[in-house]
């Protein structure tokens, strides 16, 4: 059964950077859509970065369009999101999902409807 995990959370500083990462095992990503969601305190989650099975449709809602980049590795199993410029309203739980509903490895849907998905890193934005 595929299961994955992040890591890379931690406290930064704004304007810096953090890179997260998610592993996947019991099976192939290269199948299906990935993306990530975050929850910040007192707010409801969003969906923020998408990627299709290829790589080459890829999404970021407005909030973070520009400042962070989702990535994946299909040959080792992995996909990332590259966060730059980092704010302190980016503060919040971040889960990294993978859709394996049938027919949506082509395209990007909201990560939040995503069926598989781990159990969250913590990302601080602070001074």
């Amino acid at each position: 059964q595929l299961q994955v995990a992040e890591s890379g959370g931690g406290l930064v500083q704004p304007g810096g950077s953090l890179t997260l990462s998610c592993a996947a095992s019991g099976g192939s990503l290269a199948e299906y859509s990935v993306g990530w969601y975050r929850q910040a305190p007192g707010k409801e989650r969003e969906g923020i970065s998408c990627s299709s099975s290829d790589g080459m449709a890829t999404t970021h809602v407005p909030s973070v369009k520009g400042r962070f980049k989702i990535s994946r590795r299909n040959f080792d199993n992995k996909f990332y999101l590259q966060m730059d410029n980092l704010k302190p309203e980016d503060t919040g739980v971040y889960v990294c999902a993978v859709d394996v509903r049938p027919g949506t490895a082509s395209h990007c849907s909201d990560p939040i409807e995503f069926d598989v998905r781990g159990q969250g890193t913590q990302v601080t934005v602070s001074s």
